[in-house]
């Protein structure tokens, strides 16, 4: 069982690199470039190989003999100093000139590849099924095209270039101070095998910890977002403390998580940098000894450069555990991302391609269905009902009956578990959903509108309607009185989902974007259920006006607004109970004439 779990674990590991390594398939346009910033990337740290040397040579004064400071001093002639400062001046120039291009090079690539990520990852996203978004909270998507996208930033950019640097700085440095003294070289390099396998060890274990941190602040951010977006409830239910304590819960865990990670990098930083700086002590007093007596080992330019040298790699050496941690954070965050990039959209996974004619007639055969979470309990058990060509269908039910997941199947935001649902006896799996969906429209009970002008929003339905169009179906919607009376008519803001408006003023919005679709069917779920008397009439005049013309299937809470339904199928526990016109329900003094008695419509009854 162990060495399964181990097998699994690598497996699961060499997975998590291959989706990590997708990234580079968004590169590929702007390799040429990218190989560009990589050649100044490599030109820039070759130049800045060759300071320490130069440095060297300059501190070690013109002789191979042992001298004091004093002598080093007088050695160093104003010549020698011109000659340097002119070399170290070119120098400069070559490096500013290297890292200025790599740079911008860098930053260009880098923001080319995410903005390229960014449109991918929000393409994959609107076009997922409706059951991921059951799986996955809204806050921790928007938290991976944040935060992700910014921790990708900075590698990209930065750290990846640093950590070459850094790298090549220290391959260099041991190549240098190998030609000046092996003997001392070997001891420089008897700390860094230790010092490799300790920043591999600590990396790995400082990236589970910022990957934990990261999946903790995608759900702290996901508490911000459901608490500002239902503000209202949280107010009205006095539960702010209940919020604030969840979000506190999670912030405390995000901040014990970095202050843990910060404890282990900062114990192993300071380790590294205690380890360098008495290995620097150590070597200064052995090249020392080294320059010293009739026949020395070293001579004072190779010693001086050597200490430069080890100086420099003891920096690079330092920053390459912080550097290597960075990248391995990136890692995770690219993973996440490319998960939602890789995982299977609507298209992929439904794959129909005929674009029929759709004249509105539904067939619903034995349909059985269950929610992917929720396989255990059937929504629908055997559904069957047909709906012809501009006939209006009403489902009546109580809640959990399964009328909003008719509404569901119809517009394939699921599939069926058993049976078929069609259109003009084409299975809906074998038409296009764009083109079966651009055939509908969709009224839901609680409306939600975009934040942006009533223009745009009405637009919404067709985006390349004219504003005489917009107008037009705004009076339709009995909506132009109250869009007119606003100061700023159609440019009117309707703030953030549509607050600034009234329920009864979304809705007949709503219903101006559905007219100016004009689609050949027609989804109200419940539209008029959670308005004032006013607001009904109007907005019930709205949609029977609507209604004309086309096919609609009608989810109604209030059954006054259905009497007129060419057919009504009554809903319980998933099952059809009964079927038929307004007439023909009252006369079975079944299910149906108990909920019109509940509402009180007797007078409804004896029409």
């Amino acid at each position: 069982m162990a060495e399964n779990k181990k097998e699994d674990s690598k497996k699961l590991s060499k997975e998590q690199i291959a989706r990590a390594r997708g990234i580079f398939a968004y590169m590929r346009p702007y390799r040429g470039a990218f190989t560009i910033g990589w050649i100044f990337l490599v030109l820039s740290t070759s130049v800045g190989l060759i300071f320490p040397f130069m440095m060297g040579q300059l501190l070690g004064g013109g002789s191979n003999s042992p001298k004091s400071m004093e002598e080093s001093i007088q050695l160093i002639n104003l010549d020698n100093i011109n000659q340097v400062a002119l070399a170290l001046l070119v120098l400069f120039i070559f490096q500013a000139v290297f890292s200025f291009f790599r740079v911008v090079i860098f930053t260009n690539v880098t923001e080319n590849t995410l903005s390229d990520i960014r449109k991918a990852a929000f393409q994959q996203l609107v076009y997922m099924q409706m059951d991921y978004f059951n799986q996955n909270k809204v806050g921790e998507l928007s938290s991976r095209l944040s935060a992700d996208i910014t921790q990708i930033q900075e590698t990209l950019k930065t750290t990846i270039a640093e950590f070459f640097r850094q790298i090549v700085i220290v391959v260099g440095g041991i190549a240098f101070i190998f030609v000046f003294s092996w003997k001392l070289a070997l001891i420089m390099l008897g700390t860094v095998p230790v010092m490799a396998i300790l920043a591999v060890f600590f990396g790995r274990f400082i990236r589970k910890l910022s990957k934990e941190a990261q999946d903790q602040a995608a759900i702290s951010n996901a508490i911000v977002e459901e608490s500002l977006t239902g503000i209202s409830n949280v107010k009205s239910f006095t539960n702010e403390l209940f919020m604030l304590s969840k979000y506190k819960t999670a912030v405390e865990e995000i901040k014990k998580l970095n202050i843990k990670s910060g404890w282990w990098r900062g114990s192993f930083v300071s380790f590294i940098i205690f380890c360098l700086f008495g290995t620097i002590v150590f070597i200064i007093w052995q090249g020392l000894l080294m320059t010293q007596g009739p026949n020395p080992e070293l001579s004072s330019q190779d010693f001086f450069s050597f200490i430069m040298y080890t100086i420099m790699m003891g920096a690079s050496i330092g920053s390459l555990p912080d550097l290597y941690a960075s990248i391995q954070k990136s890692i995770g965050a690219t993973e996440n991302l490319m998960t939602v990039i890789n995982t299977p959209g609507e298209k992929e996974l439904v794959g129909g391609t005929l674009k029929p004619v759709l004249d509105g007639t539904i067939s619903f055969q034995n349909v059985h269905f269950s929610y992917p979470q929720r396989n255990d309990i059937e929504v629908l058990k055997g559904v069957s009902f047909e709906a012809h060509a501009n006939e209006t269908i009403a489902l009546v039910g109580s809640s959990g009956s399964g009328k909003s997941t008719i509404a569901s199947l119809l517009l394939h935001y699921y599939a069926t578990n058993s049976g078929a649902v069609s259109y003009n006896s084409i299975s809906i799996n074998d038409i296009d959903l764009h083109h079966l969906r651009s055939h509908m429209a969709y009224v839901p009970q609680e409306v939600l509108l975009f934040a942006g002008t009533i223009h745009e929003n009405i637009a919404f339905g067709r985006t390349d309607a004219t504003e005489e169009e917009i107008i037009e179906a705004a009076k339709k919607a009995n909506a132009w009185d109250f869009i007119s009376s606003f100061p700023e008519g159609l440019n009117t803001q309707v703030g953030d989902r549509g607050i600034q408006l009234s329920g009864g003023q979304k809705q007949r919005i709503a219903i101006a974007r559905a007219i100016i679709k004009n689609p050949k069917i027609l989804i109200l779920d419940e539209a008029t259920s959670a308005l004032d008397s006013e607001s009904e009439r109007l907005v019930q005049d709205a949609l029977d006006k609507l209604m004309v013309g086309r096919t609609s299937i009608v989810i109604a809470h209030r059954l006054s607004t259905i009497r007129h339904a060419n057919k009504i199928i009554v809903l319980k526990g998933g099952s059809i109970v009964e079927t038929g016109t307004h007439e023909e329900l009252i006369g079975m003094k079944g299910l149906y004439h108990n909920l019109v008695e509940l509402q009180g419509l007797e007078s409804v009854t004896n029409q």
